[in-house]
Parts: structure tokens; C-alpha cells; sequence
């Protein structure tokens, strides 16, 4: 388990393959800007569990079911807004526009899952082990690589998650503005 720092950090990370998949530059920018930040999205249970007092911390919203369920629900309306908001511009490509419910879903699956496997990186210490393929294996998972606080790891995974898009920024060649890359 890590902070929400490393959380930003390891969702930085998990999304930064669509610099290789995305030719559109700043569809790919804008896929990972707003992407990044449902690299929260399981720790939806600590605000339910003040409201629910059966929701626990690392339970049912810590598994990739959960995590599937909310990105069905959540990224399509994600997708719908950008298409709204950012549709025509050249921050959000025409192949993006035609596939906006499926662009907002992978998004917010890969950010949640990145969370998901960030909090299998510590032994249990300040909340319960995380079960991420439950209800098919009720077993939790973990590998005891890091500790909660460690501000190394945690500032560190974003800084390499900044670091990665950046420079996969950079090593993407610029677009046109019809979602068709500029190489050959």
C-alpha cells in the first residue's frame, strides 16, 4: 500500500503505455491528465465507510471487479464529458471522439487497477490486506516491497511516472489535428 502520492505516481505509470498506442499527441496528454487522478478511485470506501459502516478499507472496492464495475459506470460519462468539452479541439482527436465511452473506460480501468496493485506492494500495516481477484480468489495478495510513509518510494513513483510521460511525450512525433500520425 502506498500514499496517495505513490497512487498519482503508479497510475502515471500504468497509463503511460498509450504513448505507444494513442497517435494523436494531445489526445494521448489529455488520456493521461485526466486519467491520472482515478488512480484514486478505490479509496472511494474510505469516505464510505463514514456514511456506510460495513464498507472497510481494502474490501470490495480494492478488487478488479469493483474496479471494472466503476469504470463501466464512471468512464463512459468521463469520456462523454471530454468528447463534450473537448470534442473539435485539437486536444481530443476524431478517433477519440468516435470511440469517447470506450476511451473514458479504459482510462479509469487502468488508473483503478493501477491503485489496486499499488496497494499489493506492502505487507498490511495500517489496513487490511488487499483481495484484488475477489470473489473468484478469496486470498489476499501482497508482496512486502514497501512501507506506507516511505517517502522515497512514494515521491519516487511519481516522479518516475512524470518522468516516463514526459519523456514518451517527447519521443512521440507531433500530429495533425485529424488523429492520423505524421510519420509513415
Amino acid at each position: 500500500m502506498v500514499d496517495v502520492v505513490g497512487h498519482l505516481g503508479m497510475a502515471l505509470l500504468w497509463l503511460a503505455p498509450a504513448w505507444l498506442v494513442i497517435e494523436h499527441r494531445k489526445t494521448a496528454t489529455t488520456f493521461v491528465a485526466a486519467g491520472f487522478w482515478f488512480g484514486m478511485l478505490p479509496d472511494v470506501d474510505l469516505v464510505l465507510k463514514g456514511i456506510l459502516p460495513t464498507v472497510k478499507h481494502h474490501g470490495i472496492f480494492h478488487t478488479l471487479l469493483a474496479v471494472t464495475v466503476m469504470a463501466a459506470v464512471i468512464g463512459p460519462l468521463v469520456g462523454l464529458v471530454l468528447k463534450k468539452t473537448l470534442g473539435g479541439s485539437e486536444w481530443f482527436s476524431e478517433a477519440a471522439e468516435r470511440s469517447a465511452l470506450a476511451f473514458g473506460f479504459v482510462m479509469v480501468f487502468v488508473a483503478g487497477t493501477a491503485h489496486v496493485f499499488a496497494d499489493m506492494l506492502s505487507a498490511p500495516d495500517i489496513a487490511e490486506a488487499v483481495e484484488p481477484f475477489w470473489p473468484i480468489y478469496q486470498q489476499s495478495l501482497g508482496i512486502d516491497v514497501v512501507w506506507y510513509n516511505n517517502p522515497w518510494f512514494n515521491w519516487g513513483l511519481l516522479v518516475a511516472g512524470i518522468a516516463v510521460n514526459v519523456g514518451l511525450y517527447y519521443w512521440q512525433k507531433p500530429s495533425t489535428g485529424s488523429g492520423v500520425s505524421t510519420t509513415s
